[in-house]
């Protein structure tokens, strides 16, 4: 078996150089910080306090800090990896429509959840943040939080918030959501995977779902369901509730 310590310290050199001239050292490194994350992860017994992509993401971080490497160098080779969030995402459809059935018989109280669940977020987002001081510019931005990205940042640049703020907010909400959903579902003594799963695609979207595959694939599936139609409420319901709420703060 081929291991990089039969490889010469020359060897190793022309390898970096290779590497650091090309677009495949951000590809490169995306996928060697979230193999060492998912490692971590493993060796942790799977515990949501040991979230790969909150590792993988500290990883890259440190690692575009100690080099100097600049984001947009870094994204010239990792956008291979970020391509291929549209066809995982439509991935999902798959085993969701295992589960066309039980949607059917659910329809209404899934209906009711997510409605709530989307209002729930934009209201808590916006109203904490205002009571906290916030701009009423930061509140737009913070509003669509528990969207998927690139919806996110879609409502936020429309409401007049700040996009790459919105992605960074969003990112850092699935984390959150992930690593604290089964401590507070537990804690609530909601056992469903059906309801652990929707609960975490609508309030912690992609990296939420990510999570709930790992439990299950009825959760998995449920969770793809909440953080599709989240995104969809969120567009509708942020344009014209966000406002109303400033307005009626005096903001």
């Amino acid at each position: 078996m081929f291991s990089f310590n039969e490889l010469s310290f020359e060897e190793l050199t022309h390898f970096w150089v290779y590497l650091s001239a090309s677009p495949l050292l951000g590809l490169t490194l995306t996928l060697c910080a979230y193999v060492f994350a998912h490692w971590v992860y493993a060796r942790c017994g799977m515990s949501p306090l040991a979230n790969p992509v909150a590792i993988a993401i500290a990883l890259i971080s440190l690692a575009l800090v100690a080099s100097g490497m600049s984001y947009q160098r870094y994204f010239a080779g990792a956008q291979f990896v970020h391509f291929l969030l549209g066809p995982a995402t439509v991935a999902l459809a798959v085993p969701l429509a295992r589960q066309v059935p039980r949607l059917r018989r659910s329809l209404f109280p899934l209906a009711c959840a997510l409605v709530c669940g989307c209002v729930a977020a934009i209201v808590t987002a916006v109203v904490v943040a205002v009571m906290l001081g916030a701009s009423p510019e930061l509140a737009r931005t913070i509003a669509p939080k528990s969207a998927t990205t690139p919806i996110a940042m879609a409502v936020s640049e429309h409401l007049g918030g700040i996009p790459a703020l919105t992605a960074v907010l969003v990112i850092g909400t699935g984390i959150f959501g992930a690593i604290t959903a089964r401590f507070l579902l537990n804690a609530l003594r909601i056992e469903s995977h059906a309801a652990r799963g929707l609960a975490l695609g609508v309030a912690a979207h992609g990296i939420g779902t990510a999570r709930a595959f790992q439990v299950s694939p009825e959760m998995g599936a449920y969770a793809g369901l909440g953080m599709g139609l989240n995104g969809v409420l969120t567009a509708i319901f942020a344009p014209w509730l966000v406002p109303l709420l400033l307005g009626w703060m005096g903001r």
